[in-house]
């Protein structure tokens, strides 16, 4: 055990990373030594960031915490504290169930952590964090909580609602990561389009990305988690014209039968989803869409299943996630529909759908080769270099494997690559 040794585990989100990254600064300035997501943890004290977004995801947080425990018992560890959304959510349950826990905090709350460790707060760190990611690249949050009521997300109920983060202080903080290294940045929030609504009723995220773009040393900008009722179309021409913002952008859509829309209450229609799809590729040509669907609604029919597999086939998108629904307590849907989907067709449905988005990824990615592409190089990997074109975002996306032996790279610097072979979710190159 390691005295003044902090070890901080992030479990979900890339916006819970940016929460433990504030933390972990503000521990540093305090004389801690702190370590992220180690695979042996050894320090006195430990910091678990917890996930409460679906079933999966709080039993992961939960055996994570138990472990941590078991490592308390053992005489491993002396303190154990635990933040987060499942801590926001379950905090008076959790009390009650893991009493060994040394202290519970919620989502906003957590620097309180510092006073109870007989620390203070050190203004000259405020806002600053300790990059967990390669030095070349960091998430940027600039909004908390959410509006919207889609009736299976509990993250209304665990954030609040939407709190947009002033424009300038978002800007400052890009700036100062410039001048850290930081080249390029994956913006998020729970909902980034939403940004600006409610300091002034207006959505401002195109003038926020165009004023970013605009510092200097701003490499890559990326876009996550959008939504597509109201989408701010101006977005679309900062997208097409600033070249450092990447052709990329992340949206999630859920379902596309109306009857499906309806019910998860989205506020958007198939029509208008399709029309904005068209609208998107007409505006930027060759942006690469990301989405997430859902399969097992409760009320989705086979004919609503097919009808989203024949929409997958039509958007062809390039990258796609989806999951099967899991019923969140305290949401909409938990309180007035019935989970009546077996869980063995939600699988079937979500194989099946997962398929189909394969062979639309591969055939994609195929098309590549031969392609001269700029690549960031992420990291080395046995005999390769790991990197990155601008369609792809870190840990979700295809990534671009060079042998080590064509050239010596630097991690965190950028290369024209010559895509040779690929396979369905990543690429084969060589530098030119």
């Amino acid at each position: 055990m390691k005295k003044n040794q902090i070890d901080i585990i992030t479990m979900g989100c890339s916006k819970n990373l940016v929460d433990s990254e504030l933390l972990m600064k503000q521990f540093e300035a305090n004389g801690y030594h702190c370590v992220h997501d180690s695979k042996r943890p050894e320090g006195e004290i430990a910091v678990i960031n917890t996930c409460g977004f679906i079933e999966t995801a709080k039993e992961e947080s939960i055996n994570t915490i138990l472990e941590f425990v078991k490592a308390k018992e053992d005489g491993r560890l002396n303190k154990l504290y635990v933040m987060g959304c499942l801590s926001q959510r379950y905090k008076d349950e959790l009390e009650k169930e893991i009493p060994e826990v040394d202290k519970f905090y919620g989502k906003f709350n957590y620097k309180q952590l510092l006073s109870d460790l007989g620390k203070a707060e050190v203004a000259s760190c405020s806002g600053r964090r300790h990059l967990t990611t390669p030095h070349h690249y960091a998430y940027l949050k600039i909004a908390e909580g959410c509006d919207r009521h889609c009736a299976y997300c509990a993250i209304p109920i665990i954030t609040g609602k939407h709190v947009s983060r002033p424009k300038d202080e978002i800007l400052q903080e890009v700036k100062e990561m410039v001048a850290d290294g930081v080249k390029e940045f994956q913006i998020i929030a729970q909902e980034l389009t939403y940004y600006g609504v409610d300091i002034d009723g207006h959505r401002h995220i195109a003038d926020l990305i165009s004023d970013m773009a605009d510092i200097t040393g701003v490499k890559w900008i990326r876009l996550h988690y959008a939504y597509p009722n109201q989408f701010p179309l101006d977005i679309l021409d900062v997208i097409r014209e600033k070249p450092n913002v990447c052709n990329y952008l992340d949206i999630a859509l859920q379902h596309i039968s109306n009857k499906v829309l309806d019910a998860m209450h989205r506020n958007v229609s198939k029509e208008e989803t399709m029309e904005l799809i068209t609208k998107i590729r007409e505006s930027v040509p060759g942006i690469h869409i990301r989405t997430t669907l859902m399969v097992g609604f409760p009320g989705e029919t086979e004919e609503d299943f097919e009808e989203l597999v024949d929409f997958v086939k039509w958007a062809r998108f390039e990258r796609m996630g989806a999951f099967a629904y899991s019923e969140e307590e305290g949401t909409y849907s938990a309180e007035h529909c019935e989970d009546d989907v077996p869980e063995d067709v939600k699988q079937s449905r979500l194989d099946t759908l997962m398929a189909v988005q394969q062979d639309i990824s591969a055939e994609i990615e195929a098309e590549k080769v031969g392609q001269v592409m700029k690549v960031i190089i992420d990291r080395k990997e046995g005999e390769y270099y790991i990197g990155r074109t601008e369609y792809c975002s870190p840990e979700v996306d295809p990534e671009v494997l060079i042998k080590v032996a064509d050239k010596k790279l630097r991690v965190g610097c950028f290369y024209n690559a010559k895509i040779t072979s690929s396979e369905e979710f990543d690429l084969y190159g060589e530098i030119v």
